[in-house]
């Protein structure tokens, strides 16, 4: 049961069980990956926008409430100018002071400075050209992130440290008194939010999809451990009742087997000791001439020789083969068993063909079990043909195997025989122990050979023995 379909299907279970967990993780973290991404830039383009729109409040807030009054008042704008500064300074936190704003930087385009910003220190300092204050002069806008930390690998883990910061670059747009009140970009706003509150919150909501997609993922993994579980029990009651079941099926086969042997043993041993018993009563009668008393000893040793074939016959069966291995000739096996039956095979008229195909090997075999078997098929052919006929032996290499094929011309065998020929006690014979193919069968199988069958009523049988070569070292 060590390999039996059950436990193969348990452990494909096991397998699929342990694959799925290996899955699942490798999507899970992916999966988790890519919804906190998107929320990352949902969050990152909603305060692009809110700083747009910002900007552009700012940007009219100034228009309306700086630019317009100072250049009606002083006739140019000056922040350098005191006055014109603080009115800056308040149009300014007054737009912005509602929202979450860091920083809010005014850059002079033509001087390269910062002409204003709600740090005071700032003021003054050069510009640092990059590429959104680049495209801000050009009347574009642009945002990207300022943040101490990073991503874990790179792959959009969430890891800040302390701050993340939003930096918006947008145009400053002025009025050109002298070109009938058309505007103009005289400077570039910089924003700069703080979303560390924001980041925290997409944190934990990152590790909560974490935290859920595992805890998920660990529901299915141990369903699945269940249904391997359930499926191991349920697996090992079936191997059970099958072993139970093989012990009852092979105890039965036992018994009917031993009841077939009681019963061909009963009934061949029977006729040779009521022979032995009606005869030897004959002789004790004493009145006997010479010449009866000759022949009712002669039927004695006849039954008895006959009782000892039969005996011996079921010996062989049962006693386990011990095989003498050696590298033999099968052409020479042949020869002596045909040698032996040649006196027969005359007097029945039967004609013997031998074809060999090709150089034959060696095989590694018993030499006086291989006989034996010889033998033994050489009968069957002869006692299938008693009104003459034809017995063909071919003998050829098959790869590192040799084929014997021992074809007659008889009677054949039906159908419904055919699968049974092997079996003990099994024969068709008026007289016989159904013991000689199954012994056959048993030298083969013990020679690790194959052995076959082929016959149809009227046309013959055909045997077919493989048996492997002797192969050296």
């Amino acid at each position: 049961m060590g390999n039996s379909p059950g436990k193969r299907g348990f452990r494909l279970l096991k397998f699929f069980a342990f694959s799925s967990l290996g899955v699942l993780l490798a999507f899970t973290f992916p999966f988790s990956v890519i919804i906190s991404k998107n929320a990352k830039e949902l969050l990152l383009r909603s305060y692009e926008n809110y700083a747009l729109l910002l900007g552009q409040n700012l940007d009219h807030q100034i228009l309306q409430n700086f630019s317009l009054p100072v250049i009606s008042k002083y006739g140019q704008i000056r922040l350098r100018d005191e006055e014109q500064y603080n009115l800056m300074d308040k149009v300014v936190r007054n737009t912005v002071h509602s929202f979450k704003i860091d920083m809010v930087n005014i850059y002079d385009i033509n001087k390269g400075v910062i002409a204003y910003s709600t740090e005071p220190r700032l003021v003054g300092r050069p510009v640092m050209l990059g590429e959104g204050y680049k495209a801000a002069t050009l009347g574009q806008n642009s945002s990207r992130l300022i943040k101490k930390g990073g991503d874990l690998w790179g792959v959009g883990v969430i890891i800040p440290k302390d701050q993340v910061k939003l930096r918006t670059f947008l145009p400053f747009k002025g009025i050109d008194p002298l070109a009938g009140g058309q505007t103009y970009i005289m400077g570039v706003f910089e924003l700069i939010q703080d979303l560390s509150e924001e980041y925290k919150e997409m944190k934990t909501f990152q590790y909560a999809t974490f935290a859920i997609s595992i805890s998920i993922m660990g529901l299915i993994f141990f369903s699945l451990l269940l249904v391997v579980r359930r499926a191991e029990n349920i697996l090992e009651q079936r191997a059970k009742e099958q072993r139970e079941w093989e012990a009852k099926l092979n105890q039965a086969e036992r018994l009917a087997s031993l009841g077939r042997m009681v019963a061909a043993v009963s009934h061949e041993i029977k006729n040779p000791l009521g022979v032995i018993s009606s005869t030897a009563e004959l002789l004790n009668q004493g009145d006997l001439p010479p010449e009866s008393t000759k022949e009712l000893s002669k039927a004695i040793v006849e039954e008895s020789r006959r009782l000892n074939h039969i005996l011996s016959e079921f010996l062989d069966f049962a006693r386990p083969k011990s095989l003498a291995l050696e590298a033999i000739d099968l052409r020479e096996c042949i020869e002596q068993a045909l040698g032996f039956l040649e006196p027969e095979f005359k007097a029945h008229n039967i004609q013997v063909i031998k074809q060999v195909f090709g150089p034959i090997p060696t095989v590694e075999a018993d030499e006086n079990q291989i006989y034996r078997c010889l033998l033994n098929l050489f009968i069957n052919s002869l006692q299938a043909m008693e009104g003459g006929g034809k017995i063909t032996v071919d003998l050829s290499p098959n790869g590192d195997s040799i084929l014997l094929a021992i074809s007659d011309t008889g009677k054949g065998i039906p159908k419904e025989d055919l699968e049974r020929v092997f079996e003990p006690f099994f024969t068709t014979k008026r007289r016989g122990t159904g013991l000689g193919l199954s012994i056959v069968k048993s030298i083969i199988d013990a020679h690790k050979g194959e052995i076959t069958v082929e016959s149809s009523p009227g046309e013959g049988t055909k045997v077919i023995i493989r048996l492997p070569t002797y192969q050296r070292g």
